[in-house]
């Protein structure tokens, strides 16, 4: 029986795609992280020969950065091993590039605010970014607000803060980001600062991916908000501090045990301040921060 030649070819593709998958499979799985972020040329490049498209070319290097970056973490928190560290220095870059190509592009700053803070530890550059953008956006009160919680809750830098704080209540005519600057230039309402923040960072994403990232790290303020709430209660009765979070437990001032979603085990130090072995990071994000600028 004679086999027709559009057959015969058919076969020869499907068994060509059988040897060739594996291996490529393989190699997209293996291939080093900063192969995946992809090459980009300088933004020097970039910008003459996109001409009156750079809106769509910023555009499109901050979507590059998402879609790398939610899908790295989503692997994480899925549960899979990442051994690779994020490439970054490379999002970074590449976010830089894309203000530099539409200072406009809010998504820019928003996800910069995001992973430069929490994952990078480079929250100098990252009010660097925001004070650029703060140039054009000038009616966007979201950019002095994010500025305004990296001096309270990573620079310590209250009278930094309160001034954000007030152009972002300024902006928005709201009263609450104005009463931040009082009510929060204190240490004793960091945790509580977080979780308004993240709440709002949350509320406000677009990205599936990056909405989990968030409330991941949400989760993990409330669990510490609730310890602090317990630890309080017991230094009022007691007159001490507790000697652990599992005591909290025992004696039931905290109804059931903590969870850190990241997998680590909230512990207290000598202080009572409550702290996690996880350091609110997927394994993939431990170890020494990445240096990161423009």
């Amino acid at each position: 029986m004679r086999v027709s030649v559009p057959v015969a070819l058919l076969v020869t593709g499907l068994l060509a795609y059988c040897l060739l998958i594996g291996p490529f499979t393989a190699y997209m799985r293996n291939k080093p992280i900063e192969e995946k972020l992809g090459f980009v040329p300088s933004i020097k490049l970039i910008k003459p020969l996109s001409a009156d498209q750079k809106e769509i070319a910023g555009a499109s290097l901050v979507i590059k950065v998402v879609m790398y970056y939610g899908g790295l973490m989503g692997k994480a928190m899925d549960g899979r091993v990442i051994t690779e560290r994020p490439d970054l220095m490379g999002m970074s870059r590449l976010l830089h590039g894309a203000v530099q190509l539409d200072p406009y592009n809010m998504d820019a700053y928003y996800f910069a605010q995001g992973f430069l803070t929490w994952d990078a530890g480079q929250h100098k550059v990252a009010n660097e970014l925001l004070e650029y953008g703060m140039k054009y956006r000038t009616w966007d009160w979201y950019l002095p607000f994010f500025a305004g919680f990296n001096y309270a809750y990573f620079l310590k830098d209250y009278a930094k803060a309160a001034e954000y704080y007030k152009r972002a209540g300024d902006l928005s005519g709201e009263s609450l980001h104005k009463s931040l600057a009082g009510r929060y230039m204190q240490e004793s309402g960091q945790t509580e600062l977080a979780i308004f923040y993240l709440t709002g960072m949350d509320k406000n994403e677009k990205s599936p991916a990056m909405k989990k990232i968030y409330q991941t790290r949400l989760k993990a303020f409330r669990e510490v908000r609730r310890i602090e709430v317990a630890r309080d209660q017991f230094k009022l009765t007691h007159g001490t501090l507790p000697a652990s979070v599992e005591q909290l437990v025992k004696i039931g001032l905290l109804t059931s045990p903590p969870v850190d979603p990241y997998g680590g085990s909230f512990y207290l130090e000598a202080d009572g301040k409550v702290r996690s072995t996880s350091k609110f990071a997927f394994a993939v994000m431990k170890g020494e921060k990445n240096n990161v600028g423009n």
